[in-house]
C-alpha cells in the first residue's frame, strides 16, 4: 500500500509495546511532516541510548554508569532492599519516597509465558545479601497474580537466611470512591486494614 521505506518503518514501530499499526501510522506521518533534523535528532537519541546505557551490575537498573548513581550512594546503605519487576518501578518507589537500594528482578513469575525463577535476577539477589549487610527486603513487585506468586516465592526462598521479608500493602487509592473499587481490592483493604491513631 505505502512504499517500503514507509511499510517499513510502520512495521518497525508497530513492534514496540503498547503502539499498534494505527499508532504506528500515525507516527510515521507525523515524523515525515517534520523536518529532517527532528527525525535525526529522533534516531540519534535512540542510537545513543542504546549505545550507552546498561545494567547496573549490583541492582540491574537501566544506567549509563557502572554501579548506577543509586547504588554508588553511600546514603542508601541502609540494609534495606526494595525488590521491583522491572527498572520503571525503580522511578515510581522513588517518586514515593524510599531512599535505600533497589534490585530489579527483571519480570515476575509466569508460567504460562515460560517465566520461572532461572529467568528472573532471584541468584544475584541471594549473592547481593551475602556481601551486603541487608536486614530487610521490601518485596514491591505488582498486586496481582504473577506479582504474588514471585512475592510469595521470595519470601519461602528467604526464611531460612533471616532476612525480614515485607511486602507493600494493597488496597483503595487516595481520593477513590468504594462504589468504584474492585472486589479484591476492597478484600485486600480490609484484610490489610490497621488501627487508626487518634493524635
Amino acid at each position: 500500500m505505502y512504499d517500503d521505506s514507509v511499510e517499513e518503518l510502520i512495521d518497525e514501530l508497530s513492534r514496540l509495546p503498547g503502539i499498534g499499526p494505527k499508532g504506528a501510522q500515525r507516527i510515521v506521518f507525523w515524523l515525515l511532516k517534520r523536518p529532517a533534523a527532528d527525525a535525526h535528532r529522533l534516531a540519534t537519541a535512540i542510537t545513543a541510548a542504546k549505545d550507552r546505557v546498561g545494567w547496573c551490575s549490583l541492582c540491574w537498573n537501566l544506567s549509563e554508569t557502572d554501579p548506577c548513581s543509586i547504588c554508588a550512594d553511600p546514603a542508601r546503605g541502609n540494609g534495606t532492599i526494595c525488590v521491583v519487576e522491572e527498572p520503571r518501578d525503580v522511578i515510581a518507589m522513588d517518586k514515593a519516597g524510599f531512599r535505600g537500594r533497589y534490585h530489579v528482578l527483571g519480570g515476575a513469575l509466569n508460567p504460562l509465558e515460560g517465566i520461572g525463577p532461572e529467568q528472573l535476577r532471584i541468584r544475584e539477589l541471594l549473592a547481593r545479601l551475602d556481601s551486603e549487610a541487608v536486614t530487610e527486603l521490601i518485596v514491591c513487585t505488582n498486586p496481582n497474580i504473577e506479582g504474588d506468586t514471585t512475592a510469595m516465592f521470595l519470601a519461602r526462598q528467604l526464611a531460612p537466611l533471616g532476612v525480614q521479608v515485607t511486602r507493600l500493602a494493597s488496597g483503595l487509592p487516595v481520593g477513590g470512591d468504594l462504589e468504584y473499587a474492585d472486589e479484591l481490592t476492597l478484600e485486600r483493604a480490609l484484610r490489610h486494614r490497621r488501627a487508626l491513631e487518634s493524635s
